[in-house]
Formats: C-alpha cells, sequence, structure tokens
C-alpha cells in the first residue's frame, strides 16, 4: 500500500509511507491522489482532501465530522442508540433557556463544552453559581445527567476490532477518570456488553478509529463519548495499534471477490 500520513507520531514504522505537513498539502497533489490512504490529516483539511482530490482518508470522515463536536456525537448517539445514552438537553445558550434548563435538571448534573478533550470542559454542576459560570463559557449549553460511577472503561476501536479495553477508576480528586485528569488504569476484566456496546456504535455510525467511554450503572452500560485521538497509555504492546491499523487499512483496500471466498456460484439446470 502506499500511504501518505500528517502525524509523524501515530504512523511512526508504517511502511511505505511518506509524511507531509499539513500546511503544504496543496503542493503534493498528485503524491496524496496517487495514495491508497491518507492518514491523519487535520480536521480542516478534510473537504479538500476527500471532496476535492478524492482521496481515501484514516479515520473516516464519520470520525473526524461526528468526533469533532460533543453535541453532534449526543445527538449521533441519540440516533443509534438512545437507550445506551445518559438523558441530555442541548440548546443555545440564552437568558430563558439557561433557567429552563436548570430548571429541568436535577442537581448534581454534568455540564459540557462542545468542543474539548482529555477531560477538558467538562463540569459538575452542583449549585446554581457552578451553572451560571458554566453559561459564561459556552456558547451551546450541553446539561446531561450525572451516572453514580466512579470509573469507565475506554474502549479502543479500529475497524470492526476492539485493540484494547480497560477500566479508568476516578482520580483522587473525584469525578474526572480520564488519565489526563489524575485517573488511573485498571486492567480487569470488562464486561462483553460493553465492547460489544462500542462495536455496535463504531458500525452502526461508520467510525473506524476511536476511544469510546462507556459507564456501567448496575451492569448497564451508556456511552458518555468517544475520541477520534485517543491516548496510548492504556494500549499494551506498543506495536498492537499499528498492526491493528495496517490490517485494517489492507483489508479495506482488497476489492472484494464477487464471486465470495468459495469461488463462483454453481450453474443450476434450468427447466423450460
Amino acid at each position: 500500500m502506499k500511504l501518505v500520513s500528517f502525524d509523524i507520531f501515530r504512523t511512526l514504522g508504517f511502511p511505505d509511507t511518506k509524511t507531509l505537513k499539513p500546511e503544504q498539502f496543496l503542493a503534493h497533489k498528485e503524491l496524496l491522489k496517487d495514495a491508497d490512504w491518507v492518514l491523519f490529516p487535520e480536521y480542516w483539511q478534510l473537504n479538500a482532501l476527500v471532496h476535492g482530490l478524492k482521496c481515501r482518508v484514516f479515520p473516516s470522515v464519520a470520525s473526524y465530522r461526528i468526533g469533532h463536536d460533543k453535541v453532534e456525537m449526543t445527538r449521533a448517539f441519540q440516533a443509534v442508540a438512545p437507550e445506551h445514552t445518559p438523558w441530555t438537553l442541548i440548546e443555545a445558550n440564552g437568558p430563558e433557556e439557561q433557567q429552563a434548563v436548570w430548571d429541568a435538571m436535577v442537581v448534581p448534573f454534568v455540564a459540557k463544552l462542545p468542543k474539548a478533550s482529555m477531560g477538558e470542559g467538562v463540569w459538575l454542576i452542583e449549585n446554581k453559581a457552578d451553572w451560571q459560570r458554566y453559561c459564561e463559557r459556552t456558547h451551546v449549553l450541553y446539561a446531561q445527567e450525572y451516572l453514580p460511577i466512579d470509573r469507565d472503561v475506554r474502549v479502543v476501536i479500529v475497524g470492526d476490532k476492539v485493540v484494547s479495553a480497560y477500566w479508568r477508576t476516578q482520580a483522587d480528586q473525584g469525578f474526572y477518570n480520564n488519565v489526563s485528569q489524575g485517573g488511573r488504569i485498571d486492567r480487569g476484566p470488562v464486561p462483553s456488553v460493553v465492547t460489544d456496546l462500542a462495536l455496535r456504535l463504531a458500525r452502526e455510525l461508520e467510525v473506524d478509529h476511536a476511544g469510546f467511554d462507556i459507564a456501567l450503572v448496575e451492569g448497564y452500560p451508556y456511552v458518555l463519548e468517544f475520541n477520534r485521538l485517543f491516548g496510548n497509555q492504556g494500549l499494551g504492546q506498543g506495536s498492537d495499534l499499528k498492526t491493528a491499523i495496517l490490517d485494517y487499512l489492507q483489508r479495506q483496500a482488497e476489492p472484494e471477490d464477487p464471486n465470495g471466498p468459495t469461488g463462483p456460484a454453481p450453474l443450476w439446470p434450468v427447466a423450460v
């Protein structure tokens, strides 16, 4: 395969891979058009690469567009798995909407900024003052029910396979499970109900590279979000992710056999 990458760190050791700087991509149009895959472009490159140069990108277009904004992500979850999505209110930020959301939610609840990662932009709202401070920071109101949990599961998906699944326990200061915010990794067994939900969401939303964060409440899974670009703290063997990506890209690049895996369909006699 001929690969072009815009992220040298995420594609380190990939064979037959040319690495480019994102800001210089239009100087390499023919190289990009000739590539089997264009890997890890910046979000702002996506339309030019996919619609302008007709490139095949990884992660998928859906991974970028859904994963770019928590509002869009939650709406996508509500569309395909509403029974596994925490109750969430999303409104424009105006005085009437602020009051209506506050009146509808049960304290404590969670508020989020639409575009943030690694635990940034997530607020635990315990009183009206917390709510007002949050409202001053956002143009869209995103309020979600608080789940009584002290851990969640990070499920790393590449294509149609689980690369890794591990627990993230709560940080010492409470509330946050993100490793970047002080959460800790627990290698205890992860129930299949969690990985099955992550695989289902990835398949139905056409997301092929993501770390899904899923919580269990009395054994029932709720999806919180996914990160298109996730950390590698819990991935174990450093080569596992690379191997999974290359295997997936190779399988996707191979043309499907119209006769299927067992050869051409037999010709049966037809009565006339």
